[in-house]
C-alpha cells in the first residue's frame, strides 16, 4: 500500500521532527519550589547528551540552557538517558529563556536493514515555559541513509516552528490511548525551506518551501511511534494485513492538520528510457467543512513529451471511506498478505469534486508522420557556398535569408556568420481549457452519481483515426477537433438502474450528439473486478429507454461533399439518392413496421434539410430488453416490436 520510498521519506520527516522537539523539550517551566532552590537565573551547559527514544537515538555533544534557574546537575538529571522518571514529569521541571544545541543528530534503525542519520545545525528553542516552546529554529540539516535498500542523502535549509506543546508531543508518540480522546495540538506553525533528497535509484526530490499550521492528533493504542513502525514495515515480519490495517486506520483518524502550503516541488528521475521531471509550483491543503487541495502549475516532461496543467482543485475530500475499509480488514479473519482489488477500491477517499484548467500535452511527432526537412547543421554564412547549384557568387554580396520556420539564437544578428538556426522538434498538442468532475456519495467504493464536463478540448484529428464513427472525421477535411463534452449519470443501487441523465458531445463545425436513457440490471458488483465488466454487463444489463438527438453544424455537408467526389456525383444528386434510401430502404431493413417507417421518414427529412434528428425509444417491458437479447435478436423488427419508438426531424 505504501511504496518503500514513501515510507522512507515519512520516517525521515518524523525522525526530524521528533529529534528537534524531544531535545528542545528539555525546556519546560520549573515549579515554584525548584525556582526558589536555584541561586539565580544563569546559563548552564552540559555535554554528551544521549537520549534513546524507541528506535531513535538522539545525540547532542553540547547543550546550553540560558536564562534558567536550574543547576547543572538538575539539568543533567532531567536529560539522563536511563532515567526511570516519565518524560512528561521531567519536562514540567524545566524552565529556560532558550536552549542552544550547536549539533544535534538523530540516528534511526529500521525497518529491516535501513539506517538513517539526521544531523541538525544550530538548534535553538526560545521562550520555554509550562511545557511549551514559543519558537524552535534550526539553521539546516543533513539526512544520510548509507545502508539498506532506501539509501540516499539530503539536506534541509532553515527549519522554524512556533507554539510547540512538548508534553503533548511526548504523549502522542509514546503513551498509548484509545484514539477517541481530544485532539492535542503540537505545532502552531512549522516552516521548512530548501529541502533536497536523492536516493540510490536516481530519484531526486526538491521542495523550496513547506509551511504547515495547527498540527496535532489523538493518542492511539500503539502510540504514534509504534503505529508508524508497523505501517513503515508494511506486511513484513510479524505484521499481517489486520495489524497493518488497524495501525493505518488509527493514524489516519488520529492526525489533525489545519493547513499545508508547499511551493517549488520537483521530482526528477534518471530513468534508463529517458530522464523524467515532475514539477508543481504550489500545492495547498486546508481542513474544515469544505476541505480541499489545490495544485498550481504542474508540469511533467520526458524528452519531447511535455504536459502542463494550470490548476487542479479537489474539494470536499474525506478519508472516512478509507478508514471504514481499513477497519473492516482489521476486524476480518483473513491473514493473507496485501489487499484484493475490491478492497483497494474501497480504500478510495470520498471526493466531492475536481476541477482543472489550462491543460496542454505536447506529444512527439509519430514516426509515421511526415517530418520537416533536416536543417543544415553548419553555421549560416553571409553568402551562399561557392559551387552550390543556383547560388550567387560570393562577390555578389547577397545574404542568405532564413526560412520562416527557423529561429535564430537569441543573441544572433541577421547575417552574423556565427549565427545558427534552431528548429524545435515537431510536436502535436492536446489542450483542454477547463474540466469539472463531481461525485455523489460512494456505495461499495462506487460513486452513486457523477458528472463530467470538458470545455475547449482540442486535439489533432489524426489522433482519433481508426476509432468508431469519430475516426472518419479526418477524411472529411477536419485537421483539428474542438470539442465540448458532458457526461452525467446516477446509479440507483436498490433499483439497480443506471440513469444516463445527459451524455453530450459538441464539436465546432461538426454538430452535437446528445444521449439520455436508463439501463437496468446495473449494480455496484459490476465494478468489483470478479468478472470483466463487459461480461457481467452482457448477462445482467438491459435497456429500458433511450433518447438520441443529433444536430448538424457542418459535418453532413462535408460528408456529402466527400462522398460525391468518391462516387463522381453532384452533391444534390447524391442527396436525392440518400433521401430515397431513407424513405424506402430504411423501413425495409427495419422490418417495414410503423416504427420503421417513422424512422425512415425522419431520416429523409434530415437528409433533405440537415438540422436536428430526434429518436425516442422505450421498452414495453418494465425490466427492459436484455443486452443478451439484443445481441441474439434475429432481426431489427424483432426488437422494434418490443419498443415504443418515435422519430422526428427539424
Amino acid at each position: 500500500m505504501i511504496h518503500p520510498k514513501v515510507r522512507s521519506r515519512l520516517r525521515s520527516a518524523l525522525a526530524a521532527s521528533c529529534a528537534i522537539l524531544c531535545l528542545a523539550g528539555a525546556a519546560a517551566p520549573a515549579p515554584l519550589a525548584a525556582q526558589e532552590g536555584a541561586a539565580a537565573v544563569q546559563d548552564v551547559t552540559i555535554t554528551d547528551v544521549m537520549l534513546p527514544l524507541g528506535g531513535t537515538l538522539l545525540r547532542a555533544p553540547k547543550l546550553t540552557a540560558s536564562g534558567t534557574r536550574l543547576s547543572k546537575d538538575e539539568l543533567a538529571a532531567i536529560l539522563k538517558s536511563d532515567s526511570s522518571e516519565p518524560w512528561e514529569a521531567r519536562l514540567a521541571r524545566l524552565d529556560a529563556g532558550s536552549l542552544t544545541i550547536p549539533v544535534l543528530s538523530s540516528e534511526h534503525a529500521g525497518p529491516g536493514d535501513d539506517r538513517q542519520t539526521v544531523t541538525y545545525r544550530d538548534v535553538v528553542a526560545r521562550d520555554v515555559k509550562a511545557g511549551r516552546v514559543g519558537e524552535l529554529t534550526a539553521a539546516g540539516a543533513t539526512v544520510s541513509a548509507v545502508t539498506g535498500p532506501n539509501r540516499g542523502y539530503g539536506t534541509y535549509g532553515r527549519v522554524r516552528a512556533t507554539d510547540l506543546d512538548l508534553a503533548a508531543l511526548n504523549r502522542l508518540y509514546t503513551v498509548p490511548g484509545d484514539g477517541k480522546g481530544p485532539v492535542q495540538k503540537v505545532y502552531g506553525t512549522i516552516q521548512v525551506s530548501d529541502v533536497t533528497y536523492s536516493d540510490a535509484r536516481g530519484t531526486t526530490v526538491k521542495i523550496a518551501h513547506l509551511n504547515g499550521r495547527d498540527l496535532g492528533g489523538r493518542q492511539i493504542p500503539d502510540g504514534w511511534n509504534g503505529a508508524f513502525e508497523i505501517v513503515a514495515a508494511g506486511f513484513q515480519g510479524p505484521n499481517d494485513r489486520r495489524t497493518f490495517a488497524a495501525s493505518a486506520a488509527d493514524l489516519i483518524e488520529a492526525t489533525a492538520l489545519g493547513s499545508l502550503d508547499m511551493q517549488g516541488l520537483s521530482v526528477s528521475n534518471t530513468d534508463p528510457q529517458g530522464p523524467v521531471l515532475f514539477e508543481i509550483e504550489r500545492a495547498t491543503y486546508a481542513a474544515g467543512p469544505e476541505s480541499g487541495t489545490v495544485l498550481e502549475n504542474m508540469t511533467v516532461s520526458r524528452g519531447s513529451l511535455r504536459a502542463h496543467l494550470g490548476r487542479l482543485a479537489l474539494s470536499n475530500v474525506s478519508l472516512a471511506p478509507t478508514v471504514e475499509a481499513l477497519r473492516k480488514v482489521a476486524a476480518g479473519s483473513e491473514n493473507r498478505p496485501g489487499f484484493s482489488d475490491a478492497e483497494m477500491r474501497s480504500l478510495t477517499p470520498a471526493l466531492g469534486g475536481m476541477t482543472l484548467t489550462d491543460l496542454s500535452i505536447d506529444l512527439p511527432l509519430d514516426p509515421e508522420q511526415p517530418k520537416a526537412a533536416p536543417q543544415d547543421p553548419r553555421p549560416a554564412t553571409r553568402g551562399p557556398a561557392p559551387g552550390r547549384p543556383g547560388s550567387a557568387k560570393p562577390s555578389e554580396g547577397k545574404v542568405a535569408e532564413p526560412k520562416p520556420a527557423e529561429a535564430k539564437a537569441p543573441d544572433a544578428k541577421p547575417g552574423d556568420p556565427l549565427a545558427v538556426t534552431i528548429t524545435p522538434p515537431p510536436t502535436r498538442r492536446i489542450a483542454l481549457r477547463e474540466a469539472a468532475l463531481s461525485f455523489g456519495p460512494p456505495q461499495d467504493g462506487v460513486p452513486t452519481a457523477s458528472r463530467l464536463t470538458l470545455t475547449g478540448l482540442s486535439l489533432p484529428a489524426d489522433l482519433v483515426a481508426g476509432a468508431p464513427i469519430i475516426g472518419a472525421l479526418p477524411a472529411y477535411g477536419y485537421r483539428e477537433l474542438d470539442l465540448d463534452v458532458v457526461a452525467d449519470a446516477a446509479l440507483d443501487g436498490k433499483a439497480r438502474d443506471l440513469s444516463l441523465r445527459d451524455v453530450t458531445v459538441t464539436g465546432r463545425e461538426i454538430g452535437t450528439v446528445r444521449l439520455t436513457g436508463t439501463l437496468g440490471g446495473i449494480g455496484p458488483e459490476l465494478f468489483n473486478g470478479t468478472l470483466p465488466a463487459a461480461t457481467m454487463l452482457m448477462f445482467s444489463g438491459s435497456a429500458k429507454s433511450l433518447d438520441l438527438t443529433i444536430e448538424n453544424a457542418g459535418l453532413f455537408e462535408r460528408f456529402l461533399t466527400a462522398q460525391s467526389k468518391d462516387l463522381s456525383l453532384k452533391p444534390d444528386e447524391l442527396r436525392k439518392e440518400y433521401v430515397t434510401a431513407s424513405l424506402l430502404g430504411v423501413p425495409v431493413i427495419l422490418g417495414n413496421t410503423a416504427a420503421a417507417k417513422g424512422i425512415g421518414a425522419a431520416m429523409g427529412q434530415f437528409v433533405m434539410k440537415p438540422g436536428k434528428l430526434v429518436l425516442h425509444a422505450k421498452s414495453k417491458e418494465p425490466a427492459g430488453i436484455g443486452f443478451i437479447d439484443i445481441g441474439a435478436a434475429r432481426s431489427p423488427a424483432a426488437l422494434l416490436d418490443r419498443m415504443d419508438v418515435e422519430a422526428k426531424a427539424n
